[in-house]
């Protein structure tokens, strides 16, 4: 689900396929999630095809064992001439258990035209959410 532009949250579950050895979120399948949902939010604020430039900083914080939803929301929080920073995190969820944080990370994406080459994007806006996943204190 898009919201505002630039920010995207999606959710999904994790299945044995997706495990590793230990019965959780195998890395590779968490850092592909990550870069999906920063490619569509960095798609949508663009306006236009982006790629992959650099991944910086990623974080797997808790493991998110099979059964439990991962949720993830990305949002773009710098607009360049023609490149974007879109910041990704991701919790996991439980009925009857608090939500936790598992991963982050942060992807620099660049607008590309048909012919593969950068391009510049038409409009830019910052949007900084305050408290990505706002959590409920008891």
């Amino acid at each position: 689900m898009t919201s505002p532009t630039g920010t995207l949250e999606t959710r999904d579950m994790v299945f044995p396929a997706h495990a590793n050895h230990h019965g959780t979120l195998f890395a590779g399948q968490g850092l592909e999630r990550m870069a999906r949902a920063a490619f569509l939010a960095a798609r949508d604020a663009a306006g236009c095809d982006v790629v992959m430039a650099a991944v910086t900083g990623v974080q797997f914080c808790a493991p998110v064992p099979v059964g439990r939803a991962l949720a993830l929301r990305a949002w773009v929080s710098r607009v360049g001439r023609s490149s974007l920073t879109v910041c990704v995190h991701g919790l996991a969820q439980a009925p009857g258990c608090p939500d936790e944080l598992a991963l982050q990370g942060v992807f620099e994406m660049v607008a590309v035209n048909a012919h593969g080459r950068p391009t510049a994007i038409a409009h830019t806006y910052l949007n900084t959410p305050p408290h990505p996943f706002r959590q409920e204190t008891p």
